[in-house]
């Protein structure tokens, strides 16, 4: 990359010519533009905001090329940008450079219906696929709390995954092949070429091997997806705890059971007051843990399976109700889809932020961790509420502060950097579904070993001049 000394004159002339080799008006190099550009969803981000040097607004695979054909020529730092949802600081421009907006390839390219699949550009929102998909009795099973934001683009980069990971698996699993431009503007295709096969074992698995690489390997212009048929009907468990302890136990039960729900949300006691200031209507009832089960698929086998899971749920809940009329069942989804905006709600003036927000831990410990959680919260002095994905561990503390009291924001970076070592503790993982971003990276060494020194190899082979995405993951030596 270039030196400090040059990058003024040398982004110059790389918007100069972006500007002849796209439109101008795909290039912006506005201050007060380029200020919108400097943040995303993280507390990183709010505190240390990165401004780039030039936007490209990418109109076609040709126009990513183009861009970073330029950027390698010039050794200018490119960072895909999709919907800025992230939370870990993922998409911001560490050392400035090019950011690509790809949120203006949101096309769906093409349906083919009867081979269970879809190709679409990155840029695409997640409920907007979807939407799209059920006028044709088909889904894309993965389910990001940011469905109304997240494009599937961004969701592949960090292989995602959210509350129906459980019974449907990761983002990745359902990527079957992938348009990628590489480092040097070359563009190439992943799962074989004109390939509409569901499976395949030809070659490396390279698809996989973009999927979660958060930008720093190519960038991705196009995905082909498979989608599933919708299920049709869903029911819902509702169970009451007075103990933490009994509702990991009781998800371990009902797995033993031979039950798989499509769903198991948490919310522990300072979620549950959350929901209720943001959403009185919902009247969850007090406890100091609600454990929601989902189940989906045909109307006799949801009934069966709800009335199954209340019965050994039952054993260690002090209250269980179920149901599979869908305006009950939407209703009680409602809290556990509210639950990250409201969490907000539970300090007047003061905000949520995403910091230590994506822990994940083995199933057998989540009361251990929820009630840590708790503890790391209270000695630090600070209002956590704490949802998540019980059934794979993945929990979301969410912090809520004063974000201009500097008191505050240094205990809230220190009760992140406690629950990340809480997790690695625990047997578990600093990011479950978020991504490491900025935010994680000195947490790496420790949860890779040697195995972080194999993923910077990778990492050079494919971008030998270092300009995608450039401080994350190995922090500033890649």
């Amino acid at each position: 990359m270039v030196g400090p000394t040059d990058t003024a004159a040398v982004m110059i002339a790389v918007a100069a010519r972006l500007r002849r080799e796209l439109s101008p008006a795909q290039v912006l190099t506005d201050p007060a533009e380029l200020l919108c550009y400097s943040y995303d969803a993280s507390f990183e981000s709010m505190l240390n905001p990165r401004r780039p040097d030039v936007v490209v607004l990418p109109a076609a695979t040709a126009d990513v090329a183009r861009t970073v054909a330029v950027a390698a020529q010039h050794r200018v730092p490119v960072t895909a940008r999709g919907a800025s949802t992230g939370q870990a600081g993922g998409a911001l421009p560490v050392h400035g450079g090019i950011v690509l907006d790809m949120s203006r390839l949101d096309q769906v390219v093409e349906l083919d219906a009867e081979n269970l699949q879809v190709i679409v550009q990155p840029g695409i929102v997640h409920a907007d696929l979807n939407a799209f998909l059920a006028r044709h009795g088909l889904i894309f099973p993965p389910d990001p709390g940011s469905s109304r934001m997240c494009t599937v683009g961004g969701m592949v980069a960090n292989n995602s995954r959210g509350m129906r990971a459980l019974k449907y698996g990761s983002t990745g699993d359902y990527v079957l092949g992938l348009e990628v431009v590489l480092a040097s503007g070359e563009v190439i295709t992943t799962g074989s070429l004109g390939s509409r096969a569901l499976q395949s074992s030809s070659g490396l698995e390279l698809t996989r091997l973009f999927v979660g690489s958060e930008g720093l390997l190519g960038v991705i212009t196009q995905l082909r997806l498979k989608v599933i048929p919708v299920p049709p009907a869903k029911g819902m468990v509702m169970a009451l705890f007075d103990e933490l302890e009994q509702t990991g136990r009781s998800v371990v039960a009902t797995l033993r059971a031979g039950i798989l729900p499509s769903a198991i949300e948490i919310l522990d006691s300072s979620a549950i007051q959350a929901v209720n200031l943001y959403r009185p209507q919902i009247r969850l009832p007090s406890a100091e843990a609600i454990l929601l089960y989902e189940v989906d698929g045909n109307p006799p086998s949801i009934a069966h399976d709800a009335e199954r899971i209340a019965q050994v749920v039952g054993l260690f809940a002090s209250r269980v109700e179920w149901s599979t009329e869908p305006k009950r069942v939407a209703a009680l989804w409602e809290a556990r889809s509210v639950v990250g905006a409201a969490s907000g709600q539970v300090r007047p003036g003061a905000a949520r932020v995403y910091a230590g927000e994506d822990i994940c831990v083995p199933l057998a410990r989540v009361p251990e961790a929820l009630r840590t959680i708790q503890e790391t919260a209270r000695r630090n002095d600070l209002t956590v509420v704490t949802y998540g994905h019980i059934a794979t561990g993945n929990l979301h503390p969410a912090p809520v502060i004063d974000v201009a009291n500097p008191d505050e924001v240094a205990r809230v970076q220190l009760f992140a950097d406690e629950i990340h070592r809480l997790a690695r503790r625990l047997g578990g993982t600093v990011t479950g579904e978020h991504g490491v971003g900025l935010t994680r990276i000195a947490y790496m060494r420790e949860e890779h070993g040697g195995a972080l020194d194999v993923m910077r190899q990778l990492k050079r082979t494919l971008d030998p001049l270092g300009i995608l995405n450039p401080g994350k993951l190995f922090g500033a030596d890649c």
